[in-house]
């Protein structure tokens, strides 16, 4: 699909058609976002779409899992006209942190880690991640931010 082309007729998940096919192998994502990511129109729509269900709801900040969240995410809280919190995996931030262990996709126990210094009680946390396999990351994550009071 040329990446400048906007259909006339933009149905629901018309970009998903813009991901690219897996040709790596079994050790890779299935399909690959970042076509979709490049697509102006495109990625505006799919973030539309993932907000959708959280019209109305009240949000203080976005956070992104690291790494591929991290591209979602910041769209999703430049559309909400919010903040964006990065949540990474362990040894990548130089301030005050809280680390979670969790799992991976692949079976290894990692960390991941949060500021301390921009969740406080009360506050309402979009998180968001590229996908969701398994559910560890975004477990850890969830954990990270209610430590925290959000």
């Amino acid at each position: 699909m040329d990446l400048r082309h906007v259909p006339g007729a933009r149905d629901r998940g018309w970009y998903l058609a813009l991901m690219a096919p897996n040709v790596k192998g079994p050790n890779y994502a299935w399909l690959d976002p970042s076509r979709l990511y490049c697509h102006p129109q495109g990625l505006q729509d799919c973030v539309a779409d993932l907000l959708q269900p959280f019209r109305g709801d009240a949000i203080d900040l976005v956070a992104g899992i690291d790494a591929m969240g991290f591209i979602l995410g910041a769209a999703a809280a430049a559309v909400l006209q919010k903040g964006f919190l990065a949540i990474r995996k362990a040894g990548h931030l130089c301030v005050e942190t809280l680390a979670q262990p969790y799992t991976d996709y692949s079976g290894r126990q990692k960390l991941m880690e949060i500021r301390t210094d921009v969740v406080a009680p009360g506050l309402r946390v979009l998180l968001v991640d590229q996908w969701v396999e398994t559910g560890g990351t975004m477990r850890a994550a969830i954990e990270l931010v209610e430590r925290l009071g959000g």
